[in-house]
C-alpha cells in the first residue's frame, strides 16, 4: 500500500527537522495546483548542510517506499528540488531563499500548522 500525501509530507517534515533545516514552512496545494499537494519548503546555511537535507529527504523517500520522480541542483546545492509526486520538497541555501521567495508565488496556498 502506498503512503498517503499526507503521511509523505509528516516524514519528510520530520527528516528536515532531523537535520536541522531553518525557516520549514509547508504549503497545501489541495486544490490550488495539479503539480503537488504540498510544498515543503526550508532553507540550509552552508552547501554541506542543503545537500544534508536533500539527501534525508532521499532515504526516508527510499524508507517509505515512495519513487522520487527528481531530483534537481544537489550538485550546486542552492536551491535543491526533490520531486516525490505528491510531495515536492525545495530545500534552498539561505542566500537564495529570500531572493525566490517561493511561498509568496504561491500565497494562494495554505499554510500548514506543523505541531
Amino acid at each position: 500500500m502506498n503512503p498517503s500525501p499526507d503521511h509523505i509530507m509528516n516524514e519528510v517534515v520530520k527528516a528536515v527537522e532531523d537535520k536541522k533545516a531553518h525557516n520549514l514552512v509547508v504549503l497545501n496545494l489541495k486544490g490550488i495546483s495539479l503539480v503537488a499537494d504540498y510544498f515543503v519548503i526550508c532553507h540550509g546555511n552552508s552547501d554541506t548542510q542543503v545537500q544534508a537535507i536533500a539527501q534525508e529527504v532521499r532515504k526516508k523517500a527510499e524508507e517509505l517506499g515512495v519513487p522520487m520522480r527528481g531530483l534537481e541542483g544537489f550538485d550546486t546545492a542552492r536551491w535543491v528540488l526533490v520531486d516525490l509526486g505528491d510531495v515536492v520538497v525545495h530545500v534552498f541555501h539561505r542566500d537564495e531563499r529570500e531572493y525566490y521567495n517561493i511561498e509568496r508565488l504561491w500565497s494562494d496556498a495554505k499554510v500548514v500548522e506543523l505541531v
